[in-house]
């Protein structure tokens, strides 16, 4: 399983409660307040770890605190300060407060931290309450509650290029055959039903960028049907997209509808999804009516460029790569 969406509840600590005391010595009746103040509440940290894969942890385990502070004590001892709780999440994480549409923060570059709940002030122990008119102050104050709520972790993958195509179009091959990723290959729909990101090496230019198979389209994607929103959210942060289309006409579908249907999906589900730069490419250029549905293609789209390639027998895959790395070098 693969979890990019889950619901935690999280509270940083409470401050600890001031103390009331006396000094009593021997030699010392009146030695005066020495009551200490209590310690700060631990923080709730977000922390982006780009080898946490998703959300699974957060989602076997739903409720997170940090520690309180310590009560003061004492001969003027103050409290210690709660340990914080450091949460490690995905690159590309969205955190919102459940029920609410605003993003607080989102988590984008490795290491990067952000403070998300802060601990409770810790409480005034009756040594700070003394004066020249109150010299032996009974008073004390309560360490504060640190904050707390309920959150939506959302996970939407991180790469440079965003494979888009109907089931079965051969994105996990084309995957496979380009980078270093492994995705699951079989000859049935929806094979792939988790994204997966794999790095192309550019050894003559000493750089590589990512790209990231996701789940299938199908018609009414936009509309939640099928894997719906969960595959589309995962397109919002690629910079370019690969529309695959199938050039056998293996399942029916004509390639040029095929192109038709994905970015109407896409308008209807974000507008600057479908706005992004993209690279139209056939697949299964070797099967026997690919030749002319190709011609069709090029046809119907004539001030666009179709690359025709066939994942499977590594054929067209050189043009391909260099396409890619021109346009995302040009984006960068």
């Amino acid at each position: 399983m693969f979890y990019d969406e889950t619901k935690v509840y999280l509270k940083a600590g409470d401050g600890g409660d001031g103390c009331m005391s006396f000094l009593r010595q021997k030699y010392m009746p009146k030695g005066g307040p020495n009551g200490g103040n209590g310690g700060r509440g631990g923080d709730i940290y977000l922390q982006a770890d780009e080898n946490t894969a998703d959300l699974r942890t957060f989602h076997f385990k739903k409720h997170w605190k940090a520690r309180n502070g310590e009560p003061g004590r004492g001969s003027d001892q103050n409290g210690k300060g709660g340990d914080p709780c450091l949460l490690k999440l995905p690159l590309g994480t969205e955190v919102r407060i459940e029920g609410e549409e605003k993003i607080l923060c989102e988590l984008l570059t490795h290491g990067e931290e952000i403070v998300l709940l802060k601990g409770g002030k810790g409480g005034r122990g009756n040594a700070t309450f003394k004066s020249s008119v109150n010299q032996t102050p009974r008073q004390t104050t309560e360490g504060k509650a640190g904050s707390e709520g309920n959150f939506v972790f959302t996970l939407k993958t991180i790469a440079d290029v965003g494979l888009v195509g109907f089931p079965n179009a051969g994105k996990s091959t084309l995957l496979n055959v380009l980078s270093n990723a492994t995705p699951k290959i079989a000859s049935y729909p929806f094979t792939t039903l988790v994204p997966t990101v794999g790095v192309i090496d550019f050894p003559d230019e000493f750089e590589s960028i990512t790209m990231a198979d996701v789940p299938g389209l199908i018609e009414g994607a936009a509309e939640n049907r099928g894997l719906g929103h969960r595959f589309l959210r995962h397109v919002e942060r690629c910079h370019l997209l690969v529309f695959l289309i199938d050039l056998s006409s293996a399942d029916g579908r004509e390639p040029w509808n095929d192109f038709i249907h994905l970015r109407k999906e896409l308008e209807d589900y974000d507008p600057r999804v479908a706005d992004k730069p993209f690279v139209l490419v056939g697949n299964k250029i070797d099967e026997e009516n690919a030749p002319e549905n190709l011609a069709l293609c090029k046809k119907k789209f004539p001030d666009m460029e179709v690359l025709s390639i066939s994942a499977i027998l590594e054929e067209g895959l050189s043009e391909l790569r260099h396409k890619l790395f021109e346009k995302i070098k040009e984006m960068k």
